[in-house]
């Protein structure tokens, strides 16, 4: 088997994350930290890419980690027109779109694929971007919605997901992932619950529209008339309540604390609030659980949770008590972004994938009718 080397990038919201690959072998991670002072003085996203870029530079420096010999570097990606699944060469219109969030997601992935596209040049390697938050695989009954013109679109954790089910039937089910059909939770920060059909991610919730369960920092799915309450008693300005949806809502609004394990330890010591909340929060994950077994019409080979509330045993059994009269339920803990970015990278380069172009228009706008 011909040794590749693959160079990670996942910019997080005060963090970046860079790994280096030898094939699946990880033989160098970190993570820069990026202090709020400094990311506050650039006035948009775009104008932190050199700041981060050299911070990546100065730590490899500081490592002795040289990037001579990298095949490809592969960046996390976003702020793209919705697109199937894949992995994906990272192509001048990709980065114009990157560069100017052209769905409107602003968000510091985004500048996975820019930091990628610059390695790429100076290093003389490949660019790619492995399976973004933008990726739409919506059956048409999918995205339906009760307002005419208004249709449903999702943002989930498609890395992640699409990773787990990807390497599960790899590993347990000795099948292709096209072959397969399985209900995958990310559960972490951010809750993401997706029906997979034979390779195709066929439903979920918009975690960036505030769809979905409760999570640690967003609210969920919540009425419109209790919306309008809200922002009637509080003044709330439009940006005011997509805070809610992405920031300040969920375990955060409701408990002043984002961390589940905090959470847990007031629940254990008896508070029956937080065990209220906590308890809520798996109530809502089983809920969308269930309603993805009825999208796959309940022939479902496996629920697989990842993420990092999955380190929970409270959490697996409650779902797994609840949940696995519908498939047997597999814990998946922690996540797996730089080992997924790696892995599709390197199917591309043994010939197992098809690298994809970037078309810049969407994989669906409207029903013909």
């Amino acid at each position: 088997m011909k040794i590749y080397k693959i160079f990670t990038i996942n910019p997080g919201s005060t963090s970046t994350k860079v790994a280096l690959f030898e094939n699946e072998e990880c033989l160098f991670t970190k993570k820069v930290i990026h202090e709020d002072e400094k990311l506050v003085q650039f006035e948009t996203l775009i104008d932190q890419l050199p700041y981060r870029r050299d911070a990546i530079l100065d730590l490899l420096t500081e490592n002795n980690i040289s990037l001579d010999d990298v095949d490809v570097f592969v960046g996390r990606g976003g702020g793209l027109v919705a697109m199937e699944g894949g992995t994906y060469e990272v192509s001048d219109l990709l980065v114009e779109h990157a560069s100017k969030c052209i769905n409107g997601v602003v968000h510091p992935a985004n500048l996975g694929s820019l930091i990628a596209d610059e390695f790429s040049k100076k290093y003389h390697a490949k660019a790619m971007v492995v399976n973004p938050p933008d990726v739409d695989e919506l059956q048409d009954l999918a995205r339906m919605t009760g307002i005419k013109d208004e249709y449903r679109i999702i943002h989930l954790h498609a890395l992640n997901l699409k990773e787990t089910a990807i390497q599960h039937s790899k590993n347990i089910m000795k099948k292709k992932y096209e072959e397969c059909n399985y209900i995958v939770c990310h559960i972490g920060g951010g809750i993401s619950i997706s029906a997979h059909k034979h390779g195709k991610m066929i439903d979920g919730n918009d975690i960036v529209g505030g769809e979905g369960p409760i999570a640690p920092t967003r609210c969920g799915s919540i009425s419109v008339v209790n919306l309008i309450s809200l922002m009637e008693k509080k003044n709330l300005s439009p940006k005011d309540l997509k805070k809610y949806c992405t920031r300040t809502g969920g375990l955060t609004d409701l408990t002043g604390v984002s961390d589940a394990i905090e959470l847990t330890k007031r629940a254990n010591n008896g508070d029956q609030y937080a065990k209220m909340v906590w308890n809520s929060m798996i109530y809502q994950i089983e809920k969308w659980i269930g309603s993805m077994a009825a999208v796959l019409h309940g022939d479902v080979d496996a629920i697989l949770l990842g993420g990092g509330l999955v380190y929970s045993e409270d959490l697996v059994n409650q779902i797994s008590q609840t949940c696995g009269f519908i498939a047997p339920v597999y814990a998946y803990p922690g996540e797996f972004e730089m080992e997924a970015m790696a892995s599709g990278a390197i199917r591309v380069l043994n010939g197992e994938e098809e690298l994809k172009q970037y078309t810049g228009k969407p994989v669906w706008t409207h029903f013909d009718f």
